[in-house]
C-alpha cells in the first residue's frame, strides 16, 4: 500500500498508486487525462488498465460491488470505456479548435513538437483505423484524437472509431489482468499482485517498443516536411 505522507514522484509512474490512494474514481480520471489531455501523455495507460484488472474487485468495492466477479468486471470495463470515449472526444474538439497553432509552439516541460508530428505520421499512415492503434501504443494515444481534429476527420467517422477502439483496449487490457490473475492463482497458486512490478516493466517494453523503434531506427527527417497519406 502506497501512503500519501510519504508521496514520491515516482510513484505517479505506478498504476497501484491510483488504485490504492483513489479507487475507481481516479482509475476514470487518468483513462480520461491520458486518452484527451495533451498534459496527460506521461500517465499509465495500458499497466493502469492491466493492474486494474487484476485489482478489479478492490476497485469494484470503491464504487459498487455487484458481488459477481464478472458483473465487476463488466463494470469497470464500461465505466473506463465511457471515461476513454469522453477523453478522446474532448482531444479531438480541442484539437479543431487550437490544435493548428500547436504546430508553432516551442518545446516545453509538458509538450515536444516531436510527439505531435509522431502522432500525424502515424494517423496519415494508417487513416482512421490510426484511432483504434493508437489506443495501444503510449503517447501516440494521446496525441492522435488532437491530430484527428486537427486535420477535420468527419466527426461521425472519428465517433465510430473511438468507440471501437476504446471498447477493444480497456476490455482486452483489464479483461487480461483479471483473467490472468485468476488462471495463474488457481492453477500454480501464483498471485500476480506479489509481482506487479515485473508486470508493469513488461506491459511499458512491450507498448512502447514500437515507439522507442519509430523514433531510434525509423529514417530520420526534418518535421516540417509535410507527410504524404499513403
Amino acid at each position: 500500500m502506497f501512503l500519501i505522507d510519504a508521496f514520491n514522484w515516482t510513484h505517479l509512474l505506478q498504476p497501484q498508486f491510483y488504485i490504492d490512494n483513489g479507487g475507481l474514481w481516479l482509475v476514470l480520471f487518468i483513462v480520461f487525462a491520458e486518452t484527451g489531455l495533451f498534459a496527460g501523455f506521461f500517465l499509465p495507460g495500458d499497466s493502469l488498465l492491466f493492474v486494474s484488472g487484476i485489482f478489479s474487485s478492490q476497485l469494484a468495492a470503491s464504487f459498487y460491488d455487484t458481488q459477481s466477479d464478472f458483473l465487476n468486471l463488466a463494470m469497470i470495463i464500461a465505466l473506463t470505456s465511457v471515461a476513454g470515449i469522453l477523453g478522446n472526444t474532448v482531444g479531438y474538439w480541442f484539437g479543431r479548435k487550437i490544435g493548428p497553432s500547436m504546430f508553432t509552439w516551442k518545446d516545453r516541460f509538458l509538450f515536444k513538437q516531436r510527439y505531435l508530428y509522431q502522432a500525424k505520421e502515424f494517423y496519415e499512415k494508417h487513416g482512421g483505423g490510426a484511432i483504434v492503434f493508437a489506443r495501444f501504443l503510449p503517447v501516440v494515444r494521446t496525441f492522435a484524437p488532437i491530430v484527428a481534429g486537427i486535420v477535420n476527420m468527419n466527426k461521425k467517422k472519428f465517433g465510430f472509431y473511438n468507440i471501437v477502439g476504446c471498447i477493444a483496449w480497456t476490455t482486452s487490457m483489464l479483461g487480461g489482468g483479471h483473467y490472468l490473475q485468476r488462471f495463474f492463482l488457481d492453477k500454480f497458486n501464483y498471485d500476480l499482485k506479489d509481482h506487479l512490478e515485473v508486470i508493469v516493466l513488461g506491459i511499458v517494453l512491450v507498448t512502447t517498443a514500437p515507439v522507442l523503434f519509430k523514433m531510434f531506427f525509423s529514417k530520420k527527417k526534418d518535421p516540417s516536411q509535410p507527410t504524404n497519406p499513403s
